[in-house]
This record gives structure tokens, sequence and C-alpha cells, in this order.
């Protein structure tokens, strides 16, 4: 786990010192105060994130065209009520504790985990964006020894702070960068999550269906079990309406990696699109997914 090998400076990093310090203290506020300061909070950066808001607008319409106007305007609020409770999920999961929820979070198929373990070949466990995904894997973790992927902050305090808060529930932390220790990881029998579903200029990637769009999309998940003998394992995961959580782990994917590894992202695509589905005000919206576009077409996200 890549790791700065001692606590950045307080001076020098005064401003990120501080959003770590009101992060920790949002992470220990009771849960109860979570919905009335995430449903004030949304109201409040809805205007302030005006070109996030248009991506999200994009992508939704595109994602959506079924839907009439109204459908997709409550769809882009509900995301972003969504996502400002996640941020205290966030917090809640670097830097709190997993109380009241954890002891009742129902998990469907953690045999279906356990059995992929026990082959002792690996386990990647893939899930798309969605913005439980950080807690939900805390929570998971509590039953199984995982391992996740990430992408490093820009802030060297917040990385520094926020694998603290990892290295107390995951097995191992690795960047996209460091592919010689996750194969390791898979290759010695660990379980790696992660998630895929973003458009990237790094790593091999291709285009394929999503929502019936063409999507830049990572042929990671084939290169990875392909190269490890690990076997693929869906991991779906959302807030329930009554603010609690719900965690799904599939079937290890049969005849998976197969030979094509553009029909296999298009199968990976095919099972996020259909976790999203189910709970779509919970993805992730603000990314430019559909940014890059074939045949040199011009981005959707253009004004």
């Amino acid at each position: 786990m890549p790791h700065p090998s001692a606590r950045p400076a307080l001076l020098a990093h005064l401003p990120s010192w501080i959003g770590i310090g009101c992060g920790w203290l949002i992470a220990h506020l009771p849960w109860a105060c979570y919905r009335p300061l995430a449903w004030l909070l949304a109201r409040l950066i809805r205007p302030l994130m005006r070109e996030r808001g248009h991506i999200a607008r994009t992508n939704i319409r595109l994602c959506f065209p079924e839907l009439g106007k109204a459908a997709q305007d409550k769809l882009w609020r509900d995301s972003f009520d969504s996502m400002a409770f996640s941020l205290f999920e966030f917090a809640r999961g670097w830097w709190g504790h997993l109380r009241p929820v954890d002891a009742v979070t129902p998990i469907h198929g953690l045999n279906h985990l356990q059995d992929a373990q026990a082959r002792g070949k690996g386990v990647l466990l893939v899930s798309a964006h969605l913005m439980t995904l950080e807690y939900c894997v805390k929570i998971l973790a509590q039953h199984a020894a995982i391992g996740g992927m990430y992408r490093p902050f820009d802030s060297a305090a917040f990385e520094w702070s926020v694998s603290e808060g990892r290295r107390t529930y995951t097995a191992a932390m690795y960047t996209r960068d460091e592919l010689r220790a996750v194969l390791r990881h898979l290759k010695s029998g660990g379980t790696l999550w992660f998630a895929p579903d973003q458009e990237t200029r790094r790593g091999d990637s291709v285009f394929v269906p999503f929502f019936g769009n063409p999507a830049w999309s990572l042929t990671s998940t084939h290169q990875l079990a392909k190269l490890s003998g690990a076997a693929v394992v869906p991991l779906f995961h959302r807030r329930t309406a009554d603010g609690l959580y719900e965690i799904e782990i599939g079937n290890i994917l049969e005849d998976f990696p197969g030979e094509d590894p553009v029909a296999d992202t298009a199968r990976i695509m095919a099972l996020f699109e259909a976790m999203i589905r189910r709970c779509p005000e919970q993805y992730l919206w603000l990314h430019a997914r559909f940014k890059r576009q074939p045949d040199g077409k011009p981005s959707p996200y253009i004004r």
C-alpha cells in the first residue's frame, strides 16, 4: 500500500488539515444528524456545481431517454441528495465507526464470496461507482478480508489521513499504477474490490455499449482476471429507503475471462448498467462518462 512515511506537516498543509478535522467531527456526529444535514448540503452545492451539474443532466438524458423531462429533473435532484449524503458516509467510513448500521445491514450472497475465496486463486470484486461503495465495503470487510484499488488524493495530508483510515478495515490498498503488486495480491489468494466503470486516459480501453451509448471503457477486469487467474464476482450495494444499507454479492462469472477483451468488457458494463438501474439516483452521474466519442464525434457535454 503506497503510504507517506510520515504525517505531512500541519502548517504546510493547513487547509487540508482543517478539512480533515471537519471530516473527523462529521464522522462522529450522531447518525440521525446526517439526513437533514445532507438535505441542506445538497441545496447549497447544486447551484455552485454548474459544470458538473450540466454533466449530470447530460448523462441522465443520454441514459434515460425514455423518461420525460420532469422525471429526468427529479432524478438529477435526487442524485445530488444522494451525493451529499455520501460525503457523510465517506467521512464516517474513513474516520468514524459503523454503528448503528453494521448490525442491521443484510449481506446477501456472502457465501458466493466465501466460495470464490476458498478456491485460493484470488477474487476480483467488481462494482459500479454507486455512492455507497466505500461505506458498504467497510461493512463487508467486517466479514471478509478485502483489498482495494483507488486513485490517490492530490493532497498529501488527505492521502495520509484517508490511508490511515482505510488501513483499519482493508487488507491492502493499491493505486492504479501498482499492477505487479495487485497481481501478487490476487495470485496469493487475496480479494480486490474496484470499480472500472469510469472513462480514463490510462489503461487499455475500448468502446462498448453503456445504457445504449458507446462508452470508452477499461478492459482491466478482463486483463487482471487473465493475468492472475482470479474469479470475478459482482458486488451490488445501495442505501435503502429507511436510511440503512443492502449488500448483494453475485455468483462467480462463468467463462470469464474469455478470449475477446471487447466482449468481456461489454459484459462487465452490462452488469454495471443493471446495478445502476436498480438505484439510479445513487450513481455518480457527475463523471463525464461519454466525453470520448467514436469516429471523432464531438463530446455531448459541449454546450
